[in-house]
């Protein structure tokens, strides 16, 4: 019986179907194609959720396929800053309430500005952190916007 993180209970309170896909966690590799491999998917399916500081917006998030690098000044013109840089690792937890490899824009300790990559407009569905390591959920790219409030950007380089 799989155990419903907060991401699952939101997308439940909302009525959005979605679909819960376990896998083995290995600590030592908790990469988006780490993840891929055990799913037995390709990396692009995957959406890995990577938190930012502003210098405008304290704190916001990028959620891009796991095979893609972040492009600093496309996700600081989408979220009208002038630069933006990673948030250190130590203050994942204290900032979103999740820990690295379980880290999804739903139910962070605040919503925070989110934007999703705009390739992601043309799948049938994404596959996203459910909030901890080993679990992942599956949903539909307009669902995740609508549940996460994120709006779509370029955000790769």
């Amino acid at each position: 019986m799989l155990h419903k993180t907060n991401a699952a209970r939101i997308l439940d309170q909302m009525k959005i179907s979605y679909e819960l896909r376990e896998y083995p966690v290995d600590e030592e590799n908790l990469s988006a194609q780490h993840v891929a491999e055990e799913l037995g998917i390709s990396a692009e399916k995957i959406y890995k959720t990577l938190v930012l500081k502003g210098n405008v917006t304290p704190y916001l998030v990028a959620v891009i396929p796991g095979n893609a690098q972040l492009d600093m000044k496309k996700i600081a013109k989408a979220s009208g800053n002038k630069h933006c840089e990673m948030l250190p690792l130590k203050d994942l937890l204290s900032v979103t309430g999740y820990i690295r490899g379980g880290c999804t824009a739903l139910g962070m300790k605040k919503q925070y500005p989110t934007f999703l990559e705009e390739m992601a407009s043309l799948e049938e569905e994404i596959i996203i952190s459910a909030g901890k390591r080993g679990l992942q959920i599956v949903i539909a790219p307009q669902d995740f916007l609508q549940a996460s409030e994120a709006k779509l950007a370029d955000l790769i380089s």
